[in-house]
């Protein structure tokens, strides 16, 4: 087991703790951000493991209203920038080890539904079943531009980055799972999950649900038997039943 994170001394005592646990792991000092820690994490892997079997995109931050002065044009740019523009590439750096069967999994969130845009015609766009990669970085640029320039609920974006993001991924999910059907690599499983409301540093340590209680449906899904035929490229919850996020 391989963690990453900004801070090498808090991925230190999460490996020390997991360790406890009797799980074999490691730490690398990687930021979702900084796009030549993720390619040195590539190449340790490649060149040492010759591959991954589990991906799991965690890494995403959150401007929670009341609790930051910070503006909307930062809160939009840096969001999107982590949460969307940070875990697409890492897929890009990572997918390529991915061994066949691997499963990966993205931590999405409930705030991740479509209902959180305020134009049907915005909403249209992400349900579009032939939406492309491509254009689905074009509607994130397009959210943070009109962050930028004050427009974003005047033009139907509504008001909370942290749910286009989250939306950017439930989207992004759908477009490489088809494409991992065309992967000469077998069986290839993405699937997006809302861990539920869980006490962590996000939320100031404030949810419902323990660490270990979010981590059951991610772990679920990490460990999907060979060949599973559902879910695949699905948002799932934290009970692990399969929501549509399109609503």
């Amino acid at each position: 087991v391989f963690l990453t994170a900004r801070n090498e001394a808090l991925g230190r005592a999460a490996v020390g703790e997991a360790e406890v646990r009797r799980f074999a792991s490691q730490v690398s000092p990687a930021g979702i951000t900084d796009e030549a820690s993720i390619k040195s994490l590539a190449v340790f892997l490649k060149q040492n493991y010759d591959g991954l079997d589990v991906l799991v995109n965690n890494a995403s931050i959150l401007y929670r209203p009341g609790d930051t002065t910070a503006p909307f044009a930062e809160q939009a740019v840096n969001t999107i920038n982590v949460n969307f523009f940070g875990t697409l590439n890492v897929c890009l750096h990572l997918f390529p080890l991915l061994r066949p069967h691997a499963r990966v999994v993205h931590m999405s969130s409930n705030g991740g539904y479509l209902c959180y845009l305020g134009s049907e015609d915005i909403r249209n766009r992400f349900r579009n079943e032939n939406l492309t990669e491509e254009e689905l970085c074009d509607y994130m640029r397009e959210f943070m531009k009109a962050g930028q320039e004050g427009t974003h609920e005047a033009k139907g974006w509504g008001y909370r980055p942290y749910s286009v993001s989250k939306i950017g991924i439930n989207a992004l999910t759908i477009i490489q799972q088809k494409k991992f059907l065309e992967d000469e690599r077998e069986d290839i499983v993405v699937n997006a999950v809302h861990p539920g409301y869980v006490m962590t540093d996000i939320n100031q340590g404030k949810g419902e649900l323990t660490p270990e209680q979010g981590a059951e449906a991610p772990v679920y899904l990490a460990l999907l038997p060979r060949n599973v035929e559902s879910p695949r490229g699905q948002f799932v919850l934290e009970d692990k039943t399969v929501a549509s996020w399109t609503t």
